[in-house]
């Protein structure tokens, strides 16, 4: 492949989509596949000019669907689904997820099913490449005939209308776009609007970014949590792998190998073998099932993404002219309930750490109350644990599966909807919270680690807290915490941690 990625026809991946969107790698269309967009075409030219009724193409849509449309009337048709379905409201969505939106959109049009022309395509691929991402609002999706709303309000900018950003800048109307550039809007052919319309890419494109920031949430997690376990001098033993291997989870294999690596030749490990205390608390001791559990949402989620990224969610599906299917391809369940799935793993990753953090703030195991040498006069992180409490009970109230509900459409044609794209925003909200959360453990655990000079840690952990050192400093008085907890939240996006575990055990 290269540094080119060919539409239609090459596997597309969770890694591969955000290449595209960041512009690590271009797409293309092969001629292969330009064949198979034509072939798919002509035959839906042929089908607006004739008598046989074909969802969409010479008919209404939802309800609407036994109304016949005239072959005059099928391109007014399609630009009248982009205005009338243009009813999202609320804050614009991210614009790399509209980028996303972008791309996924035209690798499923790029497997030949859709019936669309190769100019439309070629114009999608023009926003992607020079960066005019079009605004979509965030709400106003049921995510059940595929993405309506937002897609609509995403493709809007081919007909003229709508706004667009050029590189991250403000919003601008396409009209003055397409003036600068010496553009005309395209003219939709039959069917363009409905396949532009209908598919799961709102959904998808969220579900790709809550993929990432999960996984180095949960990759930061179980650094952050051996940090913590360290500081409060926990035992190594819930980590043992003939333990781990009478369960064997995958989750719980991988963070238990993790940590084994983590702890290993620490002299906080060795310092403590012999203090009597039998057992740690839960969010310590059983930080491999927990977090582990979290870490298999996240795999089920990725399973399903993977086959969403490379499916057609169109309808109707135009084989040939005279093979047309409807279908339901467009319909969101299969990604609303691991979204669920994930808010939950995420949500419960946040809960388990906040406990974490409670513990190192108690003032045992000799150390000092709120992690702070006078506390009385100073509170020390006393009130950034509540932040991280506050952020913990706004994620499970955020955790009711969106994908539970279903409210009729379409006069009770689309009587059952999968509110997949409420999913989908819940879950990524959910995430971003949970990088907060663990922002705060972090400070905490690193705080607390200070108080266990002139031990040493392992050369993977010390290395890390050298890091976090270098960013934030040790608390000594009280300091306005929000700066440290933005720092601690810059080192988690950042993914410098993981960088450095890799080096350091790469190194061994």
């Amino acid at each position: 492949m290269g540094n080119n990625f060919r539409y239609g026809l090459d596997k597309l991946t969770v890694d591969i989509a955000l290449a595209l969107a960041k512009d690590n790698i271009k797409g293309i269309v092969v001629d292969d596949i330009k064949t198979k967009i034509i072939r798919s075409f002509n035959a839906v030219l042929s089908i607006s000019r004739g008598d046989k009724l074909v969802y969409s193409i010479n008919t209404g849509i939802g309800s609407l669907c036994t109304t016949k449309i005239s072959t005059e009337e099928t391109r007014k048709l399609q630009e009248n689904l982009l205005k009338s379905h243009s009813v999202g409201v609320g804050s614009p969505i991210d614009q790399e997820i509209a980028k996303l939106m972008l791309i996924l959109k035209v690798h499923t049009l790029c497997k030949g099913y859709s019936g669309v022309s190769l100019d439309l395509i070629e114009r999608i691929c023009w926003h992607i490449e020079n960066n005019y991402i079009p605004l979509v609002p965030e709400q106003g999706s049921v995510g059940a005939s595929g993405d309506l709303a937002p897609l609509a309000h995403l493709f809007l900018p081919l007909i003229g209308l709508g706004h667009v950003s050029k590189d991250g800048k403000k919003y601008t109307p396409m009209k003055e776009i397409l003036i600068q550039n010496n553009m005309k809007p395209l003219k939709l052919n039959a069917k363009e609007g409905i396949a532009l319309i209908n598919g799961t890419q709102f959904i998808t494109a969220h579900a790709i970014k809550a993929s990432e920031k999960f996984l180095n949430c949960l990759e930061h997690a179980d650094i952050i949590g051996a940090l913590t376990l360290e500081a409060y001098l926990g035992s190594p033993q819930p980590f043992d792998k003939r333990l781990i291997m009478l369960r064997p989870h995958k989750g719980a294999i991988i963070v238990a190998d993790k940590f084994r690596e983590f702890l290993k030749n620490s002299q906080y490990v060795e310092s403590h073998k012999d203090c009597g205390r039998v057992q740690d608390p839960y969010s310590i001791r059983c930080i491999p099932q927990v977090h582990g559990a979290s870490r298999d949402a996240l795999s089920h989620l990725n399973e399903k993404l993977l086959c969403e990224l490379n499916s057609v969610t169109d309808n109707p599906i135009i084989f040939s002219e005279n093979d047309t299917v409807s279908g339901g391809n467009f319909h969101g369940q299969p990604l609303a309930l691991p979204l669920d799935y994930i808010s939950l793993a995420a949500s419960e990753l946040g809960n388990i750490s906040d406990r974490r953090t409670y513990l190192l703030l108690e003032g045992k195991w000799g150390l000092p109350a709120y992690l702070i040498e006078s506390s009385g006069l100073n509170s020390g992180f006393m009130l950034a644990q509540y932040c991280s409490a506050a952020l913990v009970s706004e994620n499970k109230s955020s955790c009711f599966p969106a994908s539970a509900d279903s409210i009729p459409t379409s006069i009770g044609q689309e009587d059952h909807v999968s509110m997949g794209p409420i999913s989908a925003r819940k879950a990524l909200q959910i995430i971003e919270n949970l990088e907060k959360i663990l922002s705060i453990e972090l400070l905490c655990a690193a705080q607390a680690f200070d108080f266990r000079r002139p031990l040493k840690s392992s050369r993977v952990l010390e290395a890390c807290h050298k890091f976090i050192r270098s960013k934030i400093h040790h608390l000594t008085e009280d300091m306005v915490l929000s700066e440290f907890i933005e720092s601690a939240h810059e080192i988690i996006k950042s993914k410098e941690l993981i960088k450095i575990i890799q080096s350091q055990i790469e190194g061994n």
